[in-house]
């Protein structure tokens, strides 16, 4: 199945290189772009796309605002968020807004058709490494629970349920959290599925963000 990609960045370049990177892939194709969120949006209105690359810094409305209305309006299409290390609080509030993850500019064309792909298929693993490295600059900017006190959320956890937690917002793969926690594959599905239920959240990179919320993750 073809994925359909819409893409929203103010740099006509930046447009351009992505559309020909896409474009290459046989299972890739670019169904449409916009200068800006307000032109994104208006246009996601009658195009159908599976994922949005979305910049952040763009005139009229910005990523962030974009991608919270999107989300709002029951949009189905999956958003990516572009961002470089300068942009910390803004990638923090559009994680908070709804997108499913992020990659930074900088990142090697075969990390970005990975990203696409992770994104489309529900998994919001986009760049483990990464996703560390850029909460280690956001944290000091979350709100946490007071020392020595346990977040009251946690309290609707397994034990197991919180171990997963902590391997996910450390950057863990599924292949790798089983291994360490000795369990299959599968059960690791399982236990990530019951997290996001009934901590209703949307995807993975939520769960990163919510572990550092709550104190699981020292900051």
């Amino acid at each position: 199945m073809t994925i359909r990609v819409f893409l929203v960045d103010d740099q006509a370049l930046v447009r351009g290189g992505f559309r020909m990177l896409i474009e290459a892939e046989d299972d890739l194709e670019v169904v449409g772009e916009a200068s800006d969120g307000a032109d994104g949006l208006a246009s996601l209105q009658r195009i159908r796309a599976d994922v949005v690359l979305m910049d952040i810094r763009m005139p009229r409305l910005d990523g962030v605002e974009t991608t919270k209305r999107l989300a709002a309006s029951g949009n189905p299409a999956k958003v990516l968020v572009l961002t470089t290390f300068d942009l910390d609080e803004y990638v923090f509030a559009a994680l908070k807004a709804g997108a499913s993850g992020f990659l930074l500019k900088d990142s090697r064309p075969e990390d970005l058709l990975s990203a696409i792909r992770n994104v489309a298929a529900g998994d919001a693993v986009v760049a483990p490494s990464a996703t560390k490295r850029l909460l280690d600059h956001v944290v000091p900017k979350l709100p946490g629970t007071l020392p020595g006190k346990t977040d009251e959320r946690l309290e609707v956890l397994t034990a197991r349920e919180i171990e997963v937690l902590n391997e996910i917002a450390a950057g863990a793969t599924n292949t790798e959290i089983a291994g360490k926690l000795f369990m299959a594959e599968g059960t690791v599905k399982t236990h990530i599925g019951r997290l996001l239920s009934k901590l209703q959240i949307r995807d993975r990179v939520g769960l990163v963000l919510f572990a550092y919320e709550v104190g699981l993750v020292d900051r």
